[in-house]
């Protein structure tokens, strides 16, 4: 478990929700993202209880955003742009999620209740967006500056294959989550060979002749 952090003298009501969002997750694998697991961490960062449900006005649902909002700041910090920009494209975005693998690691369980909890049909919305947000950072790290379609599509794309993945961390017994890896890679080689055939096409598109602008000249030729 992290250490408690340790706050300004005047903290904001965002730097207090940001420092007990780890020490809850710390908590919830056995108490849920509930507030036993919020009295807990706001002892341990000597924070008023009422002070901190204060910072989670949305209860649960503010606790795991705030929890995974950490791993993305996280996951920021020991992979910036910069230092992914000496890898292929393949590897930075592979790199991103192994490391959200192993930043999650120690609090599986806590994963696990925290997607449960998620998975409520009224929570719908608020798990997209959070896996939105995840898939966005990566490909923002990863260099992307795709402004058109393939914006969309590649977080889509991507979203989709770290919600599987993490399917598999959770129940993944083997040796350094080897199973999860691999099934990560094949995941990825897939949606590269995706996008390198999206690159062909696009490469041997030629302008063809309108149908509709040959149609037309027939019915008004031109005089």
């Amino acid at each position: 478990m992290r250490m408690a952090t340790t706050l300004p003298a005047d903290p904001t009501l965002d730097e207090i929700r940001a420092a007990l969002a780890p020490l809850i997750a710390d908590n919830a694998a056995f108490d849920g993202f509930g507030n036993e697991a919020l009295a807990d961490a706001a002892t341990r960062l000597g924070v008023d209880i009422d002070v901190a449900k204060l910072a989670f006005p949305g209860g649960a649902r503010d606790m795991v955003d705030a929890w995974f909002a950490d791993i993305d700041a996280r996951m920021a910090e020991r992979w910036p742009a910069g230092k992914l920009a000496t890898l292929k494209i393949r590897e930075r975005i592979t790199t991103l999620v192994e490391t959200r693998i192993a930043l999650l690691a120690p609090r599986r369980e806590s994963l696990r209740r925290a997607l449960a909890l998620l998975a409520l049909p009224t929570n719908a919305p608020h798990a997209a967006k959070l896996g939105w947000r995840a898939a966005d950072l990566m490909w923002k790290l990863a260099g992307d500056t795709a402004t058109d379609f393939n914006h969309y599509s590649k977080r889509t794309i991507l979203g989709a294959v770290y919600g599987s993945t993490m399917a598999v961390f959770l129940n993944d017994e083997s040796e350094d989550f080897a199973e999860t890896r691999a099934f990560l890679a094949r995941r990825i080689d897939q949606v590269m060979r995706f996008e390198s055939w999206k690159h062909r096409r696009a490469a041997r598109a030629i302008e063809r002749p309108s149908l509709a602008r040959f149609v037309g000249r027939l019915r008004y030729p031109g005089r």
